[in-house]
C-alpha cells in the first residue's frame, strides 16, 4: 500500500524487452535499505525490485508484464531513456498518511485535455475513461501518476485539479502537457461504494 505522496523523482536509464519489459531506474533513494522483492511505486504502478545497484548512480531494476504494459500509461507512452517518473516506497506501519490509501493497481489512463496557470499554481484539466468517470467526485481523492490529488470539480468525463507550485517542484507535475497519457486509480472507497450500490 501507498499514499500517494511522492517521496523520490526517478528517472529511466534503460529498457529492455525480455519476453516482459525490464526498467532500469534511477533513483535518489539510499538502496541499502531497499530489499530485493520490496514494491515502488513508479509513476503510481506498483512494481517489484529484482535487482540493486550503484554504478553510475544508485538504481533499482524491475520487470513489467504485458498486462499492466496494456492497462497504464506505460504502453501510451512507452517508457523510454530519460523518462521521469514519481516514486513512492511502501507504506510502513506507523508511517504518517499524508494522502490518501493508494494500491498502486492502475485502473485506466486519463488524458490531459488543458493546462493553464492560475495564480501561483497550475490548472490541469483530465479526460477519464468512461467507465471510470462515475468514480471521480468533487473534492473525493484520485492517485494520478502515483499522486494523491484532491479534484475541485467534474463535468462529465471531465475533472480539474489545481497543481500548487509545491507539488510541481516535488513531482513530475511541473511539466504535465495537453496530450499526455496519465495512469489513473480510483479512491477505494469510491470503489466500494458503487459496488454496493450496484447491489442494492
Amino acid at each position: 500500500m501507498f499514499t500517494g505522496i511522492i517521496t523520490d523523482i526517478g528517472e529511466v536509464l534503460e529498457t529492455e524487452k525480455r519476453g516482459d519489459l525490464r526498467a532500469r531506474i534511477g533513483t535518489g533513494y539510499d538502496i541499502g535499505g531497499i530489499d530485493i522483492g520490496a514494491s515502488i511505486a513508479c509513476d503510481g504502478v506498483c512494481l517489484t525490485v529484482i535487482a540493486l545497484g550503484e554504478a553510475p548512480r544508485p538504481w533499482f531494476d524491475v520487470e513489467i508484464s504485458a498486462e499492466t504494459v496494456s492497462k497504464t500509461n506505460i504502453g501510451a507512452m512507452g517508457w523510454a531513456a530519460g523518462t521521469r517518473l514519481n516514486l513512492e516506497r511502501a507504506l510502513k506501519v506507523g508511517d504518517e498518511l499524508g494522502g490518501h490509501i493508494v494500491s498502486g493497481h492502475i485502473d485506466g489512463v486519463a488524458e490531459v485535455i488543458g493546462v493553464t496557470p492560475d495564480g501561483d499554481s497550475t490548472r490541469v484539466i483530465f479526460r477519464a475513461p468512461e467507465a471510470l468517470a462515475r468514480f471521480i467526485a468533487p473534492k473525493g481523492s484520485v492517485a494520478l501518476n502515483g499522486t494523491s490529488l484532491t479534484v475541485n470539480e467534474v463535468e462529465g468525463r471531465d475533472f480539474g485539479i489545481n497543481f500548487i507550485p509545491h507539488t510541481q517542484t516535488a513531482t513530475t507535475w511541473g511539466r504535465v502537457k495537453v496530450g499526455d497519457a496519465i495512469n489513473l486509480e480510483i479512491d477505494t472507497l469510491a470503489r466500494y461504494v458503487a459496488r454496493l450500490q450496484d447491489w442494492a
